[in-house]
């Protein structure tokens, strides 16, 4: 059975901000808004909830996972970053895109693409998942809510909680989310490169 935290979207309470994040620090699979819709997340260094996550979505080792970051310079950590990607990354983030790059030896093989070793990386727009970040001092393992024979993904924690609550430890209701998925851009090569069209414009990187 899930915990279920009701945090203010623009205020989040810092007492629930840290029980969350104990959670997360024992093991714990979350749901959490994003600026686009609700996520999955766990801590990570904990592959047992990684697997979890998979189970829910009934996705195999090829699904890419997200590492959600607070800001650009955790990104460079997890990332290899030219100055040409460094630009398009600090114009358009915090926003809801994922970007694919170059993963560095501080990402577990894992959670890389077996055949490439990149990484999807994101900086979320979205208040609570922010101070969720801030208050783990590094990056969420995080994979986009929507469960198989599902077309959309999930966006009201309540539906969650019904469809959800005992393969959850924790539910974090900041009210309803978007239902679209985050842009996903390859970076890694000499041009952005589409890979999933979602909530964060294409302009900006020549893609429309």
């Amino acid at each position: 059975m899930s915990q279920y935290f009701t945090l203010h979207p623009d205020t989040p309470q810092p007492r629930l901000i840290k029980q969350a994040v104990a959670i997360l620090r024992d093991g714990g699979v979350i749901a959490f808004p994003t600026d686009s819709s609700y996520a999955l997340g766990c801590h990570l260094g904990d592959k047992a909830a990684q697997d979890r996550i998979r189970a829910i979505r009934e996705v195999d080792d090829k699904h890419h996972f997200t590492l959600m970051c607070r800001d650009l310079s955790e990104i460079a950590h997890y990332a290899q970053v030219d100055n040409r990607q460094f630009r398009l990354l600090k114009a358009n983030t915090p926003g809801s895109y994922t970007f694919i790059l170059e993963a560095t030896r501080e990402v577990p093989k894992r959670l890389q693409h077996p055949k490439r070793n990149t990484i999807g990386l994101r900086v979320p727009e979205h208040l609570v998942t922010l101070a969720l970040l801030e208050e783990l001092g590094e990056p969420i393992i995080s994979m986009t809510l929507i469960l198989p024979g599902d077309e959309l993904p999930m966006h009201e924690a309540e539906e969650i909680r019904e469809r959800l609550e005992k393969r959850l430890d924790l539910i974090v209701d900041a009210g309803a989310c978007d239902v679209e998925s985050t842009t996903v851009i390859d970076l890694t090569g000499d041009a952005p490169v589409l890979v999933r069209a979602g909530r964060g414009a294409l302009q900006p990187f020549g893609l429309n």
